[in-house]
């Protein structure tokens, strides 16, 4: 009998390890299927990355050209006092620098690529594209790309190619661009900002200002800068010129570099002057022994003229018509506080800009350069009639310029009308 029970207890213990050993099995198993699916269906949803492209170039003052491009993972993120906030996956690039921002969503995503410069000129930009607060605006169905540019022709090619929906630049590039499609490639939506553009010469170079003497014969042999080639400070300059007679080519010499090689050249001696945005111009009389020949505000009536305006390509109004309002909306509500916190957005954008090029800009100069321009969203459709002309005078364009349909202006007054403010009539 004790023998019997033995054995049956023996039995009764073989298989009770053999069942407590398949149900460790099975609780290995689930929990082995439930991390996978954690690792493919949540973790993506919950994680934020930052992906920046860097690139190499001549110079180490706020680089936006590119000789060699490789991708670095960072998680270094931007300082903001504005309003809102937002979470944001971010990647970064010079020339053009890449962003994106985005917000994980069940359902499809539209994206919106967004063209814009590090100056200061496109404080718009630099504030609501990387505090979030465009981000907010769009909602988390719409994904922000955004690509950094030196100046304005290459913006423009790069949106009638297709490459960008929407960007933020100077009104002869728009204009040029505009031309070019035949009418079709894009439209005006609003302003950025006006003013903002100087002439700036060395003390070396024996030239005084533009009030003293004959402008004809302080600038006769000199090497001037501009941006690029038929971007707007480039087409000031030489209109500029043509109004004292002198002519590139034979009684002086214009070179179109980048706004960082500019700064270079100037510092090193390589030129007598330049004609800038903001805040090269400033940036300038810091580091050489330069002082400014004009402001271009001196050489409107009423000193206003157009600098910035946002853009978007036609094709992209069409099929996103609500992203567009979103976009114009934000910018609106950008420009205005923008202007009512002016040290603020100072920082905000002092600390973009040293995000995207590493190197920061001291509030002296920075201040320096606030003074010579204002924010607004009228697009001063006026003064970018009369740029128009000067381009089609210089040879940018072959036919007298018709730029009636370039302005879209219904997305603005939309967004003035929401915010009880008054509508711009062109």
């Amino acid at each position: 009998m004790s023998s019997s029970r033995i054995r049956l207890s023996t039995r009764g213990s073989r298989s009770a390890i053999s069942t407590a050993l398949v149900a460790v099995v099975v609780v290995i198993l689930v929990v082995a299927a439930g991390i996978l699916a954690y690792s493919y269906y949540g973790a993506g949803s919950s994680s934020t990355t930052t992906s920046t492209t860097t690139s190499t170039s001549s110079t180490t003052l706020l680089s936006t050209t590119t000789s060699s491009v490789t991708s670095v993972s960072t998680s270094q993120s931007v300082t903001s006092t504005s309003t809102s906030t937002s979470s944001t996956t971010t990647s970064t690039t010079t020339s053009p620098v890449t962003t994106t921002t985005s917000t994980t969503s069940c359902c499809s995503t539209t994206v919106v690529r967004i063209g814009y410069f590090a100056n200061i000129n496109h404080a718009q930009a630099l504030v609501g594209l990387f505090n979030g607060d465009y981000q907010k605006a769009l909602g988390p169905n719409v994904q922000i790309q955004t690509f950094l540019f030196n100046a304005g022709p290459t913006e423009m090619t790069a949106l009638l190619a297709g490459q960008i929906d929407m960007g933020y630049v100077g009104p002869s590039p728009a204009v040029n661009a505009y031309i070019a499609s035949n009418g079709t490639g894009l439209r005006i939506l609003a302003g950025g900002d006006e003013g903002g553009a100087v002439f700036v010469v060395t003390d070396s170079s024996g030239i005084t200002n533009a009030s003293s003497g004959s402008v004809t014969a302080q600038l006769m042999g000199k090497t001037l800068l501009a941006p690029q080639l038929g971007n707007t400070q480039d087409i000031s300059l030489r209109w500029y010129l043509l109004q004292n007679h002198l002519v590139p080519g034979k009684n002086v010499t214009v070179q179109d570099t980048s706004n960082t090689n500019i700064v270079t050249a100037i510092v090193g001696g390589k030129a007598d002057g330049a004609w800038v945005p903001q805040p090269y111009g400033s940036l300038i009389l810091s580091k050489a022994k330069a002082h400014l020949f004009l402001d271009e505000r001196s050489l409107w009536p009423g000193g206003t003229f157009s600098t910035t305006e946002l853009v978007a390509s036609e094709s992209f109004i069409t099929a996103h018509p609500d992203v567009v309002s979103r976009i114009v909306g934000a910018h609106v509500d950008e420009t205005i506080w923008i202007s009512a916190h002016t040290t603020q957005a100072t920082q905000v954008m002092n600390s973009t800009i040293a995000y995207i090029t590493g190197s920061g800009i001291s509030s002296g100069v920075f201040n320096s350069a606030l003074a010579t321009l204002s924010f607004t969203y009228d697009p001063l459709e006026s003064s970018v009639q009369v740029q128009a002309q000067h381009a089609y005078a210089l040879g940018f364009l072959k036919t007298s310029p018709d730029i009636s349909g370039l302005f879209d202006l219904t997305f603005l007054n939309q967004a003035l009308t929401e915010r009880g403010l008054p509508t711009i009539s062109g």
